[in-house]
């Protein structure tokens, strides 16, 4: 299928989620969020009122909150609270790390509560659930699919993007093998180039979180390279 320019901003969840990303980066965030139309803008939880506010007026574009990030080792507690004041900022969806070191050990029941604790203290709003696919093996991968699923999660997310490798190719598509049409794939962490998007577009994934010093040149390539569309 042709992926146009707006196809490819619907998809997008832009984000500023470094530890020094301050509100003058936040206030950029919304202005770039809006100027190119995507989907998402998501930031770290103490900015999150501010960047609502700022987009209150840009109904086309939501907002996301991140719990547990980027290590995903809060207690459920912690998450199921932190997952509230995120919906009461003015969240419309919810990004949560999955427990990475219970699920590494083996505690897969603990992480599946954990999930699905976040994802009943979410009610309606989708909540994707980042595996961080750097930390883990193709079969620890197959195995957070099946919990994520389980857990009745809107959508399993490659990663943070503050891991030494993001989004690949090959965990796109072992995502895709084992979630089927259960649940979307959002693919996360260093995608730079439109032809990587694309290619992920065809090995399923549907949203890109993609960070707000990467989307111009994204756009660009877009424009210059393809026309303004792309097959994917």
């Amino acid at each position: 299928m042709k992926l146009r320019r707006a196809d490819v901003a619907r998809m997008i969840d832009l984000s500023a989620v470094r530890a020094g990303d301050d509100e003058a980066r936040i206030h950029l965030l919304a202005e770039t969020a809006r100027r190119y139309g995507c989907v998402i803008a998501t930031t770290l939880p103490t900015h999150t009122p501010l960047l609502a506010r700022l987009l209150a007026d840009t109904p086309g574009t939501g907002v996301s909150g991140n719990v547990g990030f980027p290590a995903g080792s809060s207690s459920t507690a912690l998450k199921v609270a932190e997952t509230r004041e995120l919906l009461a900022a003015g969240c419309d969806e919810i990004d949560m790390v999955m427990n990475i070191g219970l699920h590494r050990s083996g505690h897969h029941r603990r992480v599946a509560d954990d999930i699905r604790a976040v994802v009943d203290a979410a009610g309606k709003v989708p909540v994707k659930v980042i595996l961080e696919c750097h930390h883990l093996d193709d079969e620890q991968i197959r195995t957070a699919c099946g919990l994520c699923v389980e857990a009745g999660a809107a959508f399993v997310k490659t990663g943070t993007g503050w891991t030494p490798t993001g989004a690949t190719l090959e965990n796109v598509a072992l995502i895709r093998s084992c979630v089927g049409a259960a649940v979307a794939i959002k693919a996360s962490g260093g995608i730079r180039g439109i032809d990587t998007l694309a290619e992920m577009h065809r090995r399923g994934a549907r949203r890109f979180g993609i960070g707000l010093d990467s989307v111009a040149r994204l756009f660009e390539q877009l424009d210059d390279l393809h026309g303004g569309a792309i097959d994917g």
